[in-house]
């Protein structure tokens, strides 16, 4: 059948054209891993196919060999990789390649260091592992046909990498699709037969369908062989890693098949390869990465393992595996007893799957305790990278809520830094005689935590607190509100009760304060109005002369700021001003006579408080305007 050509030539996007420029300038220190990058992009191709062909076998168009093909032409100086997979439409192959992963090309340029060793390592991270082609060609042409379309509806793309590429209609026989790279002359190492197996054995022994090349002959059995059509032999091993006996395998190749399933360029931090046998039989291989990806806190980007049914693909990120706040995990679930016509509504409500998702969370738990106990540094490293996502854990996972708390690390008062590094278990073994809650104070950064006036008190008696400035954290002690029996308490929140911390002397000695001063208490309430609720004598400060402090039940000040960026109304809640009576400031504004110019330094004070724990003005001007007035008058008394 004669096809219509149909060929025009495009641009690549801005951010593509980056990246194709970064690679071409030979980003990579290992130039292999482009074998690796496009025979794990062939194995996906084929996947793909098997899963859709659960609902329509006809897809197979009678081939049901699933194979990968990498060919070698010495003359033509091109290197071939062929998958007989879903393939590609004309659209697809525009938004794939000559645009693909656009969000993520940008953050990849957005994540550049400068350090090429490095950077190397983000392209795999940002699914634009077909770019590294580059590396090695001058040129590439990609033809495909998609499973089920015509012949005639093959296409052909092209491109140089330096701007543009163009599309073409074609005819091709079969499904699948052919990358052909054209090696730049200093690449042609890459045409060894023997190389090119070393290649593949080395970084796709694990995939789960042949990769095959030409059978070599030599001398008599060559030239008897020439004019046969070729023979091709299985160069990987083929088989599953993850049922492989662990014994069976090295952690190099643990290691080979994590960068395959997560396209990272770095080995993992830890993982977990287990058979279980019973009445729900299945394996799991998983994986902890070192580094968060990028599209971590996309709520669109769906998260999850691998879904294989005896050894047939089903679901790529089959997020029902493993519980949201695990996301990151990596690997592969293999179930010996899921039916194959599995669709993901059914998934879902499958109690098979409630009862893997339960076994694979605990695993992962129990991986991570290991790694606290074990290596408190890596450990570190890791709830650097993703312990903001594991706080999300509480509220999801009640069952698992202690467990979790006890994995959970945060900065306090007990250091000088702002590392997320102390333990609940640890601060417990470090509480005062006589306290019975987990102090912790909420805020919008790790400073403004720390240098709150309302930790004064507790810096005085040596209280620890911890200081939570992740915007999850209010949404844990929502959920998190007691650990080993002990209540948390946040130090903003109602009347301070330090139990028996306090001594019976300040106690007596603020309500004697609050007597003696009810007419100081009654003129601020009068001249802050409706700001506030009430006015109080402070047991919380030492060196301020005030704070605001919201009710027991009330949203926290920092909640509230929290919902007002993110476009959410707050519930209205009036904070109690705190005063410090035994402040100068405090001290000479109760001596004032003049009401106008005593309702400015009372509103003064209120804005320094709203101001000191990392809130915003409604009227910052006319703070401003009183805090000016203030000082031309103390100027004028001075002179």
């Amino acid at each position: 059948m004669i096809v219509e050509a149909h060929k025009e030539t495009l641009e690549f996007k801005a951010e593509v054209s980056q990246v194709l420029d970064l690679v071409i300038r030979s980003l990579y220190s290992n130039k292999e891993i482009f074998l690796r990058e496009l025979v794990s992009n062939a194995s996906d191709a084929a996947e793909k196919l098997r899963f859709e062909a659960l609902s329509d076998d006809g897809l197979y168009e009678g081939d049901t060999e699933l194979r990968i093909r990498v060919e070698m032409d010495k003359d033509a100086g091109t290197l071939t990789i062929s998958d007989n997979g879903i393939g590609l439409g004309r659209v697809e192959v525009m938004e794939t390649i000559g645009s693909i992963a656009s969000s993520g090309t940008r953050r990849f340029i957005e994540s550049m260091s400068g350090d090429q060793a490095k950077d190397s390592k983000l392209i795999g991270q940002f699914g634009v592992g077909f770019y590294s082609a580059y590396i090695v060609a001058d040129k590439v042409t990609l033809i495909s046909r998609r499973a089920g379309v015509a012949a005639e509806h093959g296409v052909r793309w092209e491109s140089d990498g330096r701007g543009s590429y163009t599309l073409e209609t074609v005819e091709k026989a079969t499904r699948g699709t052919d990358v052909i790279l054209h090696l730049k002359e200093e690449e042609k190492e890459f045409l060894d037969s023997w190389r090119l197996r070393s290649i593949i054995g080395k970084f796709s022994d694990h995939i789960a369908l042949p990769v095959e090349m030409r059978k070599e002959f030599y001398g008599e059995e060559a030239e008897k062989k020439k004019d046969e059509p070729p023979e091709y032999e299985q160069v990987n091993r083929g088989t599953a890693l993850w049922m492989r006996n662990k014994s069976e395998v090295t952690e190099e190749e643990y290691h080979d098949f994590y960068k395959h399933v997560s396209h990272d360029f770095e080995p993992p931090l830890a993982y977990a390869h287990n058979r279980v046998e019973g009445t729900n039989e299945y394996t799991a291989l998983l994986y902890l990465p070192k580094k968060a990806p990028w599209d971590l806190w996309d709520r669109d980007q769906k998260h999850g393992v691998k879904l294989y049914v005896k050894r047939v693909f089903i679901m790529d990120e089959a997020d029902k595996l493993m519980p949201h706040y695990l996301r990151f995990v990596k690997g592969v679930v293999d179930s010996d007893d899921l039916p194959l016509n599995v669709s993901r509504e059914i998934l879902q409500h499958n109690r098979k799957i409630d009862t893997i998702r339960q076994a694979n969370t605990k695993r992962v738990l129990g991986l991570l305790e290991t790694m606290a106990t074990e290596d408190a540094e890596k450990y570190g490293a890791f709830w650097d990278e993703f312990g903001r996502v594991i706080k999300e854990g509480p509220a999801e996972d009640f069952a698992n809520k202690e467990r979790l708390a006890g994995l959970m690390r945060f900065a306090s008062t007990h250091r000088d830094d702002d590392a997320q590094r102390e333990s609940l278990d640890a601060y417990i073994e470090r509480m005062k005689d006589g306290q019975d809650k987990i102090y912790y104070i909420t805020a919008d950064s790790a400073p403004a935590a720390r240098h709150s006036p309302h930790l004064e008190v507790f810096r005085k008696k040596g209280v620890e607190v911890l200081l939570l400035s992740d915007r999850v954290d209010e949404w844990l002690v929502s959920h998190l509100t007691e650990y080993k029996e002990k209540h948390f308490q946040s130090v903003t929140k109602g009347d301070l009760d330090l139990g028996e911390l306090a001594d019976k002397e300040e106690k007596e000695a603020k309500e004697k304060a609050a007597a003696e001063h009810g007419t100081l208490l009654e003129r601020l309430k009068t001249a802050l109005g409706e700001r506030i609720e009430a006015v109080r004598p402070s047991t919380r400060l030492v060196d301020s002369p005030a704070c605001l402090v919201v009710g027991e039940h009330d949203m926290s000040a920092n909640l509230a700021r929290v919902l007002k960026a993110v476009g959410q109304n707050a519930p209205e809640s009036k904070p109690t001003l705190e005063v410090n009576l035994d402040h100068p400031l405090v001290k000479r504004l109760e001596s004032e006579s003049d009401e106008a110019r005593f309702a400015d330094l009372g509103l003064i004070l209120f804005d320094q408080a709203q101001l000191a724990e990392g809130g915003q003005l409604d009227d910052p001007a006319a703070f401003v305007g009183r805090l000016n007035s203030l000082m031309m008058k103390m100027m004028m008394a001075g002179g």
